[in-house]
Order: C-alpha cells, then sequence, then structure tokens
C-alpha cells in the first residue's frame, strides 16, 4: 500500500485481479488491516497542517506536474486500466487517462478568483454608538478527505476527487475498488515523483468492507467522497452523520431520456445508443430508461434495435470492438438475471438478451427492452449494464411525471425539436443534471443528483466548493 510517502506491505497479503476480457490474472493487491487504513488517515492528518499552509500555486504546481506525468504514461497506463476494467482501447487511452490528466491541468489552472469568496463589506449595524463591521468570506480546506472510487473508471473518477482536494489544500486517503485498485496506486505514484509531500496522497485497497468502514470511521477523517451504489451511500451517510462528517456523494442513476414526436431520432438513437457502448453500460450517467412519445415509439424502437445489433461485441483490445465486457462474472450474471426479470414482467427483448459466445471473458450483448411500464423492477432499478428499458407517453405531463416517478435523479435527458419545450421540460424534470438534444457533458458545470442519486455538487469550480468550508472574518470598520 502506498501511506505516508512509503510502500507498506499489507497485514492481509494480497489478492489477485483479474481481467474481465480473459479472465487471468492480471496482478496482486494489497488487502489493508482496519489499523493499517486508520494509520493511513492519520498520515493524512500529520500531513495537512504543512500541505494547507502552502501557497496555493505551489500546490497547483505539484498537480501540474502530476499531469504531464500520466500524459507521459498514457500508453502503459490505460494498458492497466484496459487490463483491470476491460475498457475499449480507446475508452482507456481518452476517457480513463486522458480525463485524469485533464483533470489534474484543470486545477492546475485555476483562477485566483475561485479560491475565495470575492470580499465584502456588509453593514452590520453599529457597534457601541457608531461603526461598521468589515466582513471577508474565505474559503478553507476540510481537512482529511476520505476518497472512495467506483470501478468503472480507475483513472478519472480518483482523479476528480484528488485534485480539486488537494488543490484546496486538503490531504486524502483513496480507497479504490477492489476490482481494479491497481491504476489508482500507479496515480499515487505520479504524484509523489511530482512532488506531493509524504501522507498528502495515501492509498489503501481490499475486498474486506472492512477497509472501506475504517477509511469512513476514522477520527482523522473529516470528509467522505463517495461514488458507488446508493445502498452502501446510505451506509456511509450513516457513519458520517454519527460524527457530523462532511460528505459528497455520487450515486446511483436510472437517467430517463424522454423523446417526444418532433425529436431527431437520429440523434436521439446515437445518443442513447451510448448506455449499450460507453463502459459496457457500466455509467451512471447513462440514459437507460427511455420514455418515447406514442407517434414516435415504433420507429424509436426500431432505430435502436438495429443499433444494437450493429454494434461489436468483443476483446476490448480489438481495433473494431464497440462494447467490450463488464467488470466481473457476478456483475455478468447481475446484468443477465434483470433481462430475465424483464421478460417475467412481461418486457418484449427486441434486441440481445443472449450470452455472446465466447471461450472467455464477462460479456453481456446489448439488449433493448420494449413494451415496458415505468412500474417494473427493470425500469426503476439500476442495472449497471448495456440494457436499455423503453417505456411509451402520450403527452408531456405524462413524460414529465413518467421521468420524475423514480428513485433517482442524476441526469435525465429531453429530445425535442422544440427548444422552448424542451428547456420547459428540463425546468420540471427532477434531477441534478439534464441534456437537451445531447448526451454530452460541459466539464466545467455542476455535477451531482436529486434524491437517491447523492448529495452535494462537484466538477469545474463547484469541486472547489465542495472540498472546502466557508470561513467569515469581520473587524472593527
Amino acid at each position: 500500500m502506498f501511506v505516508g510517502g512509503s510502500w507498506v506491505e499489507p497485514d492481509g497479503g494480497h489478492y489477485e485481479v483479474v481481467d474481465p476480457a480473459t479472465e487471468e490474472t492480471v496482478g496482486r493487491a494489497p488487502e489493508a488491516s482496519r489499523d493499517q487504513v486508520h494509520a493511513a488517515c492519520a498520515a493524512a492528518r500529520e500531513a495537512f497542517g504543512p500541505w494547507s499552509r502552502r501557497p496555493a500555486e505551489e500546490r497547483a504546481a505539484v498537480l501540474a506536474r502530476a499531469a504531464g506525468i500520466i500524459r507521459e504514461r498514457t500508453v502503459p497506463y490505460a494498458e492497466l486500466a484496459q487490463a483491470e476494467t476491460g475498457a475499449t482501447t480507446g475508452t482507456a487511452r481518452g476517457m480513463q487517462v486522458g480525463v485524469a490528466a485533464a483533470r489534474f491541468r484543470r486545477y492546475a489552472r485555476v483562477e485566483p478568483a475561485e479560491w475565495a469568496i470575492p470580499p465584502q463589506i456588509n453593514e452590520a449595524g453599529p457597534i457601541g454608538r457608531a461603526g461598521v463591521m468589515g466582513a471577508l468570506a474565505v474559503r478553507q480546506p476540510v481537512g482529511v478527505v476520505t476518497c472512495i472510487t467506483s470501478y468503472n473508471n480507475p483513472w478519472a473518477n480518483p482523479a476528480g476527487k484528488i485534485a480539486p482536494a488537494l488543490a484546496m489544500g486538503n490531504t486524502v486517503v483513496v480507497k479504490p475498488a477492489p476490482q481494479d485498485p491497481l491504476s489508482v496506486y500507479r496515480m499515487a505514484e505520479a504524484l509523489a515523483e511530482a512532488g506531493a509531500p509524504a501522507g498528502v496522497v495515501n492509498v489503501v485497497s481490499g475486498r474486506s468492507a472492512e477497509v472501506g468502514e475504517a477509511a469512513v470511521d476514522s477520527p482523522d477523517v473529516d470528509m467522505v467522497s463517495f461514488t458507488g451504489s446508493t445502498a452502501v451511500g446510505q451506509r456511509i451517510a450513516e457513519v458520517c452523520g454519527r460524527a457530523m462528517k462532511r460528505q459528497l456523494m455520487e450515486l446511483g442513476g436510472k437517467g430517463a431520456a424522454v423523446v417526444f414526436e418532433d425529436a431527431d431520432v437520429g440523434s436521439a438513437v446515437a445518443g442513447i445508443g451510448t448506455t449499450f457502448s460507453f463502459y459496457s453500460g457500466q455509467i451512471c450517467t447513462a440514459p437507460t430508461r427511455v420514455l418515447a412519445q406514442r407517434g414516435v415509439y415504433d420507429r424509436l424502437v426500431d432505430q435502436l434495435a438495429s443499433y444494437a445489433g450493429r454494434l461489436k461485441v468483443g476483446d476490448p483490445r480489438e481495433p473494431d470492438t464497440v462494447v467490450g465486457p463488464v467488470i466481473s462474472a457476478a456483475h455478468r450474471d447481475r446484468v443477465e438475471s434483470y433481462v430475465e426479470l424483464g421478460r417475467k414482467e412481461g418486457a418484449t427483448v427486441v434486441a440481445g438478451g443472449e450470452r455472446p459466445s465466447y471461450d472467455r471473458g464477462f460479456y453481456v450483448g446489448p439488449t433493448l427492452l420494449a413494451d415496458c411500464t415505468n412500474d417494473m423492477r427493470v425500469a426503476r432499478e439500476e442495472i449497471f449494464g448495456p440494457v436499455v428499458v423503453v417505456v411509451p407517453f402520450d403527452d408531456e405531463d405524462e413524460g414529465i411525471a413518467l421521468a420524475n416517478d423514480s428513485d433517482y435523479g442524476l441526469i435525465d435527458y429531453v429530445w425535442s425539436g422544440d427548444v422552448a419545450r424542451a428547456f420547459r421540460v428540463a425546468r420540471r424534470l427532477r434531477a441534478g443534471g439534464v441534456g437537451i438534444n445531447t448526451v454530452g457533458r460541459n466539464m466545467e458545470a455542476p455535477f451531482g443528483g436529486f434524491k437517491q442519486s447523492g448529495v452535494g455538487r462537484d466538477v469545474g469550480s463547484y469541486a472547489l466548493h465542495a472540498y472546502s468550508e466557508v470561513q467569515a472574518i469581520v473587524w472593527p470598520g
């Protein structure tokens, strides 16, 4: 493990990390003990004071150097990410390692105005017989941040937590997903080479739930930033609540794609189709629940089925592969169980539904379920695989009601040729983000969810806010 600037042998030995495409062992990852996790948190606490007092420009310089190191090693880092996750080559290089480097670079270039709330002189009433109070609101680092990351992107997701946290003067303990922790260790190594002092970045891993629990309940931890399932997020929130620890939660999603009759169907199909291919559907922002107005329903289903059938499923190292494996055999079985559940609930499988015939690897064919209703479990629960369900609706109000009838609210989508209606509908959707005629994201826009999709906002300058506390300083005028 990487603790206090040194590589430490784990008390619990090591476990094998498996390539989802080949089922072969990629490497061995450390299994930390509770005491070792708490030692990592203590190391981060000791490093916090000196790091937080460093000038912001010096902290930013470390991030810039780390970005450069990651960019220079894009190919080997992407090969490791591909071996751990089963991502296609383009995704591993661009959307995993490439985005990680960009996120470190972004927080190395942050403008000074984003580090502090602009000074304001507030009339505070008389002091004694006369006078005013001056007031300045500034942002202070929270302290030690535990970053618990997801398995679907072992580069971009940790970088999105570590970079703004360090930029604001926090120190971190990173607990990566057990399926693909090796990439995160390489990231810590790059940060150390870039000049991050001992204890500023620590990484502990393990398959046991005890590892994550220890990283949350340590008295040295001030904040937890978590990406993962809603069920685990609820458990973390309970622990944090007892100690009043700050939380930033990106949890599950069941994104609704509301497609109106006047939509550009080709654009909608291309956007929704990314659910099948991007990370093999293992992405919480995917438009997995398509709500199609009846006038366009049949055409949309036909085109989505055709789109799914054209996608090449196979070895992610092959240049023409679009859909690689899911992360594990257990997850493959889970996704397939939902497809079977959809059949039992009355859905029609119009594309996919069968396991691709490969001798090895955890593959799931892109699957489209039509004739669904919004009360089916396949329409309400996060499947986290290359599966899309389609539900019909009649008018605008019904489409909005169906979209909002969900426990989740991360990102929804609207496709319509009427821009005024698209924006009107977007304002009525109970989701942290809404894409209009696109599934693209603006990487400066706030990111987070309503309802059980999370707590708080990050990305861009919003991440600096998330990893900081506001302090008021007042003085007599």
